[in-house]
């Protein structure tokens, strides 16, 4: 009886731990397919990506910039952000255009089309998290922000370099 009580202690003590293991990547799981029915929903209305959106608004907010300038507002790197304006540019949504003064410097402004589609766009699902996140208290903002990362350890993720945005990369 003793041998079968261990064994049911031990089966009921492996279940709550599963459990507990699953809810982690159910509740992971259900960040990232967040992520991704936003990226949708941002492609559907605007025809852009994530990424190609955030660099937009950073025009936008910005004024007229450069590559580097844009690059640091956003926390992509310069080659990325350059492949993504010729992306843009190429589809009418910002022009690009050498400096008077500099002729070697590149700025961008939006265009009609980048305006107009920026008064469209969707909030971004990282903004939508930064001002929730930032109305609790700070307290348990770092209580979140030490756990996460202790869970991006646990996923050998915690070397990985990243923006603080959500996009596909």
């Amino acid at each position: 009886m003793s041998n079968i009580l261990k064994m049911t202690n031990a089966a009921k003590r492996r279940a709550r731990e599963n459990a507990l293991t699953d809810g982690v990547l159910v509740a992971l799981r259900r960040i990232i397919r967040a992520n991704d029915m936003r990226s949708r929903e941002i492609a559907k209305q605007t025809g852009l990506t994530t990424a190609q959106l955030v660099v937009l608004r950073a025009i936008a907010t910005l004024g007229e910039v450069t590559t580097r300038t844009i690059s640091e507002q956003v926390s992509l790197s310069p080659a990325t952000v350059t492949t993504i304006m010729d992306r843009l540019s190429e589809r009418g949504f910002v022009e690009r255009y050498r400096s008077e003064s500099d002729r070697r410097v590149v700025h961008t402004r939006l265009t009609r089309k980048g305006r107009t589609t920026l008064s469209r766009a969707p909030v971004l699902l990282h903004e939508l998290f930064s001002d929730r996140f930032t109305r609790l208290p700070q307290s348990e903002q770092r209580v979140i922000v030490e756990n996460l990362e202790r869970v991006a350890s646990m996923m050998d993720a915690d070397e990985i370099d990243a923006a603080p945005l959500l996009i596909a990369d």
